[in-house]
């Protein structure tokens, strides 16, 4: 199962508790059932808000948390917490509480698990923008890494900024849907359907087909030895594309 299956299927199953919390929250006299379900609920939940909408965490939180700076309890501030603490409603002269706590308390969870039930859309954005991220820290790593590697051995620096290229042109082909019938395409085998499918055009296409050729030289043919400046034209190349082609 892939991570945004089994994000998916937790979020899933935490919406799917909202008829059982709601059940338990029925007894102002017996809040240790509902407590327990909830607390255990919370802490899987309040993981789900602060990776996939951070924006959000602190309305999830205060339909739970009792705010610091209040004064006074009243309908608008009485809180899940409260609740589990067996807190109940402020009373009047006659000793009648002001509010229904059990339907308060089932109208905060309502609101939790909505805000969870709006997140299950973004799952797919979300994953997408941080693989996204760190895909592309890790290939201004490697293409500076090539950099330095240069004086030590061209073809070495060459054949590693080459693999970075073809990588990058594979995530590309896959963030499009672009099939390819090879299942270890090259840097040409993905040149060409890219340009096919208008990702990029004819000028992107010679350069990354020029950029090929120096990284055959490097990987390939033993018999000519590539230049300090070949192999440096192709790290700034590739570094051009990964930056301008996704």
């Amino acid at each position: 199962m892939s991570t945004t299956d089994e994000i998916k299927e937790e979020l899933d199953s935490l919406i799917d508790d909202q008829s059982k919390l709601i059940e338990l929250a029925t007894d102002t006299d017996d809040t240790i059932k509902f407590g327990t379900k909830y607390q255990a609920w919370y802490s899987r939940a309040i993981k789900i808000v602060e990776a996939l909408a951070p924006e959000r965490l602190e309305e999830f939180g205060s339909y739970y948390l009792i705010d610091p700076k209040r004064k006074v309890m009243d309908v608008s501030n009485y809180v899940i917490q409260d609740y589990i603490k067996a807190i109940g409603a402020r009373k009047n002269s006659y000793g009648e509480e002001l509010w229904d706590c059990n339907n308060l308390i089932q109208i905060r969870v309502v609101n939790q698990v909505q805000i969870l039930a709006s997140l299950r859309s973004r799952i797919d954005s979300v994953l997408q923008d941080v693989t996204g991220h760190l895909f592309a820290d890790l290939q201004d790593k490697e293409l500076e890494a090539a950099s330095k590697l240069i004086k030590a051995s061209p073809r070495a620096a060459g054949a590693l900024a080459g693999v970075v290229l073809e990588r990058h042109l594979q995530r590309t082909a896959d963030n499009h849907g672009i099939k390819l019938r090879k299942k270890a395409p090259t840097i040409s085998d993905l040149n060409d359907p890219l340009k096919e499918k208008s990702v990029y055009g004819l000028p992107v296409w010679r350069k990354i087909q020029f950029l090929a050729d120096i990284r055959n030289l490097c990987s390939h043919q033993k018999e000519n030895e590539p230049t300090k400046d070949q192999v440096m034209e192709l790290i700034e190349g590739v570094n051009g594309v990964v930056k301008t082609v996704f």
